[in-house]
């Protein structure tokens, strides 16, 4: 028996139906808080890789996954991760887990810049079509922050390396793979991210304890506010508008230049909120997750300018402790030239457990003969190792740091102390024997 229809029509009905196959093998669920039933937008959703996927949009919906995706990972700033085995689940429910702080005590009006200590957790790739860089890093930073403009001492906001253990992960087209702990190529976007200094609660929000607001860009919602008994969290799609640009004042920068961001997500956490405004000392952490196309000859330097090429970056950051220190204080900091071998990089209680492919990349990375490669090339310290230990509850870890640092007037005067007990014993040794 032969056909009566046309090639042409045979072939479109054959993509169309290759294209049902591969939409029903694909799932979209809804990812909400537990308590609330609300839908949490900016979610993201990592594969049985380790790898950032995408994330959820406004109304909390998640990218397309299939079949290969699973077991995916939801994760969301404030609220304990989940693991999704398959795609049986319509609704993905997630139980909010904030941080707590230890207080923050000002101890007199010459206390006047915010010193903020933080760990980062990131997950940046850069692809071509022929190669890709996975890059998995943890990084301890620290940030300045003048409360008063009057302050003279600009301090910084965006956030400064203090260590870090970085693990690259390369591939090629021919499957070939290799692992290292350094890259000479710079393509993530953590280090551009910081802290803003004074955002608004909005007017609808102001004088009740819970509740949400949405702010709309021109084509898209901007900002969802959500605030609930003096927490308060914002997600924000900086692609939205162009007032959502004063989230991101670093990188003004870059979108004067034309570069291409594809998404542009971001979400803070604030606790202790009572007013209509607030400010950093408020802040528990914020996420982020950025897809842009880069340009080989803009921010990214690489061997093929030619070749198009894509970056990723998805973070969260952690605030550890915070404390008001003065401009004197602030000055030795920020010229402080201190040794970053014994600064131990701490993890929050709240931070998730690490997925078992990252754990595996850093266990081949950390197996590595350095002595075997490279003899001739220095590595920075800051960028080796995972000495990472979990904070509790309570520790003063910039007390800690200050000690280390020698910043902290009270090791500075232990030093004291202990330089005059030896020069006393010095002292009493040589009037006891005179030929010395």
């Amino acid at each position: 028996m032969t056909s009566h229809f046309p090639r042409s029509v045979i072939a479109l009905l054959s993509l169309l139906l290759s294209l049902f196959n591969m939409a029903a093998q694909e799932q979209r669920m809804i990812v909400a808080d537990s308590a609330t039933h609300q839908p949490l937008p900016s979610a993201s959703i990592f594969d049985r890789h380790g790898r950032a996927v995408g994330v959820c949009n406004s109304k909390g919906r998640t990218p397309y996954l299939s079949t290969s995706d699973y077991p995916v990972t939801v994760r969301f700033l404030g609220y304990k991760e989940k693991v999704v085995l398959s795609d049986s689940n319509d609704t993905i429910f997630l139980q909010e887990n904030p941080a707590e702080l230890p207080e923050v005590i000002v101890e007199s009006r010459q206390h006047k810049v915010l010193h903020v200590l933080a760990y980062v957790r990131e997950y940046s790739t850069l692809s071509t079509y022929t190669d890709t860089v996975f890059l998995f890093r943890e990084k301890m930073v620290d940030y300045m922050l003048p409360s008063d403009k009057k302050v003279r001492f600009n301090g910084w906001s965006t956030p400064r390396m203090l260590k870090a253990g970085s693990y690259y992960h390369f591939t090629n087209a021919q499957g070939l793979d290799s692992v290292s702990d350094r890259c000479s190529h710079h393509f993530s976007w953590s280090d551009w991210i910081g802290i803003v200094s004074t955002p608004r609660l909005p007017d609808l929000l102001r004088d009740v304890e819970s509740g949400t607001d949405t702010i709309r860009g021109k084509y898209s919602p901007t900002e969802i506010w959500i605030k609930n008994n003096g927490r308060v969290a914002v997600d924000i799609d900086v692609l939205a508008d162009t007032t959502s640009r004063q989230w991101v004042p670093n990188l003004s920068g870059f979108f004067r230049d034309g570069l291409d961001f594809e998404n542009f997500k971001m979400r803070f956490n604030y606790d202790n909120v009572t007013y209509g405004s607030f400010s950093p000392l408020d802040l528990t952490g914020y996420s982020f997750n950025i897809e842009s196309r880069g340009r080989g000859h803009d921010m990214f330097m690489f061997n093929r300018v030619n070749e198009p090429f894509f970056t990723t970056t998805y973070a969260e950051v952690y605030i550890l402790d915070k404390e008001y220190i003065t401009v004197k204080e602030a000055r030795k900091w920020d010229n402080l030239n201190f040794s970053t071998e014994d600064i131990e990089i701490i993890e929050p209680m709240e931070a998730p457990a690490l997925q078992s492919p990252i754990l595996g990349l850093i266990a081949r990375v950390n197996s590595i003969n350095h002595n075997s490669v490279r003899l001739d090339f220095t590595p920075d310290h800051r960028l080796v190792g995972r000495g990472v230990h979990k904070q509790n509850f309570g520790q003063r870890a910039l007390f800690l740091l200050k000690q280390l640092t020698g910043v902290t007037y009270v090791k500075s005067h232990r030093n004291f102390n202990r330089n005059w007990d030896r020069f006393k014993k010095y002292q009493t040794h040589k009037k006891q024997d005179p030929n010395k």
